[in-house]
């Protein structure tokens, strides 16, 4: 559910508080008792949280933790974070949160939960919903429909819920500017760097330091295990004529599968955008849609569609008259779609409104929908046919081998009796299979299954891309750290470059220190002096880090505490000057900075809204059932 919700429900506050227990099932008609467990986990305001709720929320959450962790979630880890409690408290806002938005008249309908999940592109084909797509997806995200359904009617109660509270949210223009101010801000410093590759140079080789230095950092240049193994190999190709498929087989697989060699309708169409955004006022907009009518009135008149486009479009397509390509449904946005598909090949649209702004669509042609023929995919099919059925045939004169193996008491014991060639390798660490080695022996499943053996011991069979193998590790080299002389070479550079940094360090915090005992930049140091710089955005020469250190210490002193380290390099900097921003704000800056103000202040409210629905509720929870 929640890669469903990321990708069709982009509510900040949903991530937050938002969890999923079960209602009415819209497209079914299921009712909202899951069960009517009389064991309350929780009582919010006399409303019971049943333990099944909690189960099956608590299941949830665990799954998704596992998909996060690649399947795999120690228990301790789930203790350790409180996941239990986590999810109870979860509940327990879910339903303050529908009690509060009650109180105050705010409701979502069970047909505004239907429009919205029948909007969702997840659940459609061919652009249009399908109730089929409906159950797999859920079924295949492991959750039923009123549980789903009920994450996405809290999903509308919250936004309903930050729009009424919205229209309690006030901005005073004076932390508008203060904030424009704030990012319009701009410093100038005059900076020096010490870099670390200077100083190598001068680093000379003591053997006693040298040795000191890598018996410490030793582990950096330790070797890996390397194995030597042997194995037995029984390849698909050598089955492929046991496979036996059939022109029927191959003809039945085509049937049951032809959708994947179907190519769905396309259409090439060219248009005329006039760009709007959010942040336009009312007034802009109907600038633009005026200008738009204007040039479908020009276009109603035998005006050239690609000239106009050329002249007038606002998109990236201008340069091609507007040519958009081919596209298929699901491409482009709804409204834009639902167009250019009721287009003719030929006609021109009305104005189309979209998030993009204002279009105008010719449709250039209809490429109908294609299926290609049986003839065309056969040799694929019966491949892949083939490649099915080997599979049984192969794996049965694996499975008769390690059977034999197992009687015979060792491998080389079975190869000795029955004659089977064994394949030696060299040594060779997991990382670096050796390159003319067979492919097998470079496959990732037979190398993680032979660097998870021991020495002396057999392999269970193991499936490969080419077929099926058996491995045993003859011998085993542990992980070493080399004798100082193997890897001198390395060692010496490493430890240069580790001195070099130490030294330029050091040279650093003297500059630093001489210069905020003095209060002037030392004289034997050159600085390289910076352009004004505004707190984000190119910074020259100057690197970010020594940039964001300067804004932090406005209004203290104009040297920094200490060298700031940036890579393997140091730098020491002084402030300058400062002063206010001298780009004048645009109309697009302000409107954008005054709607990040507004939604953190609407956060806020509905934060504060929710904290007094709890410190006011009477809620009893029965901590026993969580152990």
């Amino acid at each position: 559910m929640l890669d469903i919700l990321r990708k069709n429900a982009q509510s900040v506050v949903i991530q937050v508080i938002v969890v999923v227990i079960a209602v009415v099932f819209v497209f079914w008609g299921v009712g909202t008792n899951l069960g009517g467990n009389p064991n309350a986990l929780a009582v919010v305001n006399g409303k019971e949280i049943s333990y099944r709720e909690f189960q099956q929320s608590y299941e949830r959450a665990v799954e998704s933790y596992k998909q996060q962790f690649g399947g795999q979630l120690p228990q301790e880890f789930i203790d350790s974070i409180g996941l239990k409690q986590q999810v109870l408290n979860q509940l327990i806002q879910s339903e303050l949160l529908r009690q509060g938005a009650e109180k105050i008249g705010v409701q979502v309908s069970r047909e505004a939960v239907q429009r919205q999940i029948r909007e969702m592109g997840a659940f459609q084909e061919n652009g249009r919903f399908s109730l089929d797509r409906y159950k797999v997806v859920l079924d295949n995200n492991r959750l039923s429909a009123p549980i789903f359904e009920q994450g996405i009617e809290n999903d509308l109660l919250i936004s309903r819920m930050v729009a009424v509270l919205g229209g309690f949210t006030v901005l005073p223009e004076q932390e508008v500017h203060n904030w424009l101010d704030y990012v319009d801000q701009e410093v100038k410093i005059g900076f020096a760097s010490f870099a670390s590759a200077g100083y190598v140079p001068q680093v000379t080789i003591d053997e006693a330091a040298l040795a000191a230095w890598y018996e410490s950092a030793g582990e950096q240049y330790k070797l890996p295990p390397q194995f030597k193994l042997q194995y037995l190999f029984f390849a698909f190709a050598d089955d492929l004529q046991q496979a036996g498929v059939t022109a029927e087989a191959v003809e039945q697989r085509y049937q049951e599968t032809i959708a994947n060699y179907r190519t769905p309708e396309r259409r090439r169409a060219r248009h005329i955008l006039f760009k709007t955004g959010e942040q336009d006022s009312p007034q802009t907009k109907a600038a633009k849609r005026q200008q738009a009518e204007q040039v479908l009135a020009e276009l109603g008149k035998g005006g050239d569609f690609a000239r106009l486009a050329r002249e007038l479009s606002e998109d990236t397509s201008r340069d091609k008259g507007g040519d958009l390509g081919s596209f298929s449904r699901g491409q482009m946005v709804p409204a834009f779609e639902e167009a250019a598909f009721a287009l003719q090949k030929g006609e021109v649209s009305g104005i189309v409104e979209t998030p993009f702004g204002y279009h105008i669509i010719k449709l250039e042609d209809i490429i109908a929908e294609q299926t290609r023929p049986m003839d065309e995919v056969a040799a694929a099919i019966r491949s892949e046919l083939e490649r099915q059925a080997v599979k049984g045939v192969t794996f049965k004169r694996a499975s008769t081998a390690y059977e034999d193996i197992i009687r015979a008491g060792s491998l080389a014991k079975y190869s000795a009796a029955s004659g089977a060639k064994v394949t030696t390798t060299g040594f060779f660490p997991q990382a670096a299979p050796p390159a003319k080695a067979d492919a097998v022996v470079r496959d990732q499943a037979f190398l993680q299954a032979a660097f998870g053996l021991r020495k002396g011991e057999l392999s269970s069979i193991v499936e490969t891309a080419d077929g099926y193998g058996i491995v045993y590790v003859d011998d085993v080299r542990e992980a070493v750290v080399p004798k100082l002389d193997e890897v001198r070479a390395r060692v010496v550079a490493d430890f240069k470059g580790a001195k070099g940094v130490e030294l330029a360090r050091a040279a650093a915090e003297t500059a630093l220190k001489t210069a905020r005992e003095k209060k002037v930049w030392p004289e034997n140091v050159t600085r390289q002096e910076s352009d004004y710089l505004k707190r984000s955005g190119p910074s020259g020469a100057v690197p970010a880090p020594v940039r964001d250190d300067a804004f932090a210490r406005l209004g203290a002193d104009g040297f920094p505490e200490q060298a700031i380290a940036v890579g393997t390099d140091y730098f020491i900097y002084q402030i300058l000057d400062t002063r206010p921003g001298k780009n004048p704000e645009s109309e697009a800056q302000r409107a954008n900075l005054e709607k990040q103000l507004l939604v953190a202040r609407e956060n806020k409210l509905m934060a504060d809204w929710l904290s007094q629905l709890r410190s006011d509720a009477k809620i009893w929870t029965n901590s026993e059932m969580l152990k």
